[in-house]
């Protein structure tokens, strides 16, 4: 892992979408607006951010929720 990355504990969940909608990220691209490259840095759970605007297309395009894309997965167990 580069230096200038933090490890964080979000996990995207785009090919299981994609597999279940039965949808390549190619087609997703052109649906959405956005490059093959960009989301596939999102897919690899490498984006630094997401903007909202892209997120609820992503969102539109797939029929989901933010929730079923992104969840949050903690790295050391809580107290």
């Amino acid at each position: 892992m580069p230096d200038d990355e933090e490890p964080h504990s979000i996990r995207i969940h785009l090919d299981h979408i994609l597999t279940e909608r039965g949808m390549t990220l190619t087609e997703l691209s052109s649906q959405v607006g956005i490059t093959v490259v960009n989301l596939s840095v999102l897919k690899n759970g490498r984006a630094k951010a997401v903007r909202f605007s892209t997120l609820s297309r992503i969102c539109e395009v797939l029929r989901c929720q933010p929730g079923d894309l992104i969840t949050y997965e903690p790295t050391t167990p809580g107290p």
